[in-house]
This record gives C-alpha cells, sequence and structure tokens, in this order.
C-alpha cells in the first residue's frame, strides 16, 4: 500500500491549506484513513482521522478549525485545514490501517511520506 500526500505549503497565520492523500497498491479494504503531524522537536501527533462509514475524530487543538473527509470509492483522504495557526506548522503525513489479504483479518497500518505545512505570523 503506498500513500501519497500533497498539498502542503506555505501560508499566513489565519489562511487556509487543503491537504490531500491517494492510497494506491493491492489491499482489499481500508477501515481507518487519518492525518498526523510532527512539529520540530516534538512528537508525531495525530491530528484527525476518518473510518470508512465516515465516523471522524480531532485532536482538540484543531476542533473547528479542521475537516477531515474522505472518498472510499478513491481512496482518498482531505484535511481541510481552516483558520491557521503558527503552531500549526508540521510536516503532515497521511495514515491508513488497510486489510492486504482475503485470507487474513489483521489490519496493517501504513505510513505516507510527509508534507511540510508552514504558517507564518
Amino acid at each position: 500500500v503506498q500513500l501519497q500526500a500533497s498539498g502542503g505549503g506555505l501560508v499566513q497565520s489565519g489562511g487556509s491549506l487543503r491537504l490531500s492523500c491517494a492510497a494506491s497498491g493491492r489491499f482489499v479494504s481500508i477501515n481507518v484513513m487519518g492525518w498526523y503531524r510532527q512539529a520540530p522537536g516534538k512528537q508525531r501527533e495525530l491530528v484527525a482521522d476518518i473510518t470508512s462509514g465516515g465516523i471522524t475524530n480531532y485532536a482538540e487543538s484543531v476542533k473547528g478549525r479542521f475537516t477531515i473527509s474522505r472518498d472510499n470509492a478513491q481512496n482518498w483522504v482531505y484535511l481541510q485545514m481552516n483558520s491557521l495557526k503558527p503552531e500549526d506548522t508540521a510536516v503532515y503525513y497521511c495514515n491508513c490501517n488497510a486489510k492486504v489479504s482475503y485470507k487474513s483479518v489483521d489490519y496493517t497500518n501504513y505510513w505516507g511520506q510527509g508534507t511540510l505545512v508552514t504558517v507564518s505570523s
């Protein structure tokens, strides 16, 4: 399973960006897709995730500003980021849990490459 993220960049405080991530490769199904971020000197943290049924989960710090959505048919996940703050500056990583075999009930976790989001004050 490969995850290709895009949409990062430089934006001023208060601005918006939309991140996109496409899952490709051989898999049976994907249950959870999400976004994590890692700021310099800090641990990677969950930003938001979404199940195949559309149930969402957000970090407290982004609630009301970020919206995660998903296209199950095309295996895309998006993160609309509004009212961005300098503290949102980080490398954002796409993540998913995918089932790669009909013979197994197990899901495997996959990471995409990061995309840098920089918010200037």
